[in-house]
């Protein structure tokens, strides 16, 4: 698995409380935070509107390729 940095902004007050949870769990704050999105976007595929827009988006993103490749 090939990884990317990322830089994440965060308020003083979600910083200190995302340090908290992650030395509570002992584990890195950024596993935490890959722990975090993993969780989001497993919900995200699971809702069906989230799957509708997507679905949308891929159909125009389509026209939009093939447009560009003749």
């Amino acid at each position: 698995m090939t990884t990317k940095a990322m830089t994440l902004r965060l308020s003083e007050e979600q910083a200190r409380e995302l340090d908290l949870v992650a030395r509570a769990e002992r584990i890195p704050v950024s596993e935490l935070v890959r722990e975090a999105i993993d969780a989001h976007i497993a919900e995200r595929r699971q809702d069906g509107d989230f799957r509708a827009r997507l679905a949308e988006m891929m159909e125009q993103d389509r026209e939009i390729l093939e447009r560009l490749a003749q």
